[in-house]
């Protein structure tokens, strides 16, 4: 029903902000990813929605981006994650770190998000697997288990996931682990 609001940023009290839209003042629940991101308080402000009505409320939900206002509508249609778990969620990681460990099967990134326990965790990689993937993210398309392998050192080294994307994407497809770990600190040193 309201899937954008353009307006004057009123007050911004985590995780709702007041927006003024040409007199009529909507109060919209944002993820933390899109909370630091917004401008003054004054200042003008777009944010993509999403509408929920229930028994008890009617709600609106807002995102700086389309990918995290996918990633929310993915999130509300699994069983036992509501709005405000999703919301948890994209606070918790950006689209791209959940992204990723959907992609590689990570339940324990998932569980260090406050609200979300291991077989809450387990059901989103389930049914989120080939609907948020590493398509969303930043990362490379990961093809092997030997890809899987560097691309989870290279993280744990400190890089982020768009030079450890970078770099596996300059590996030949076909190399090992301990070949490709080398090859790509020797290109992320460049």
């Amino acid at each position: 029903m309201i899937g954008k609001l353009t307006g004057t940023l009123l007050e911004k009290n985590p995780p709702e902000v007041l927006l003024d839209c040409h007199g009529v003042g909507y109060e919209v629940n944002v993820p933390m990813s899109t909370f630091y991101n917004l401008p003054a308080v004054g200042e003008r402000v777009s944010l993509l929605t999403q509408f929920i009505v229930r028994e008890d409320a009617q709600l609106l939900y807002g995102f700086a981006t389309p990918t995290e206002r996918h990633a929310f509508r993915e999130l509300i249609k699994i069983s036992g994650v509501g709005p405000r778990t999703a919301l948890s969620i994209l606070s918790g990681m950006g689209v791209g770190d959940l992204a990723q460990a959907i992609t590689l099967q990570e339940a324990g990134r998932l569980v260090k998000v406050p609200g979300i326990g291991k077989k809450t965790a387990e059901r989103l990689l389930l049914e989120l697997k080939g609907k948020l993937g590493a398509d969303m993210g930043a990362h490379a398309q990961v093809t092997s288990d030997a890809q899987v392998d560097i691309l989870q050192a290279l993280l744990a080294l400190g890089y982020n996931d768009k030079e450890a994307a970078a770099a596996l994407k300059a590996l030949p497809p076909d190399v090992g682990v301990s070949e490709g770990i080398k090859l790509a600190l020797k290109a992320l040193a460049k």
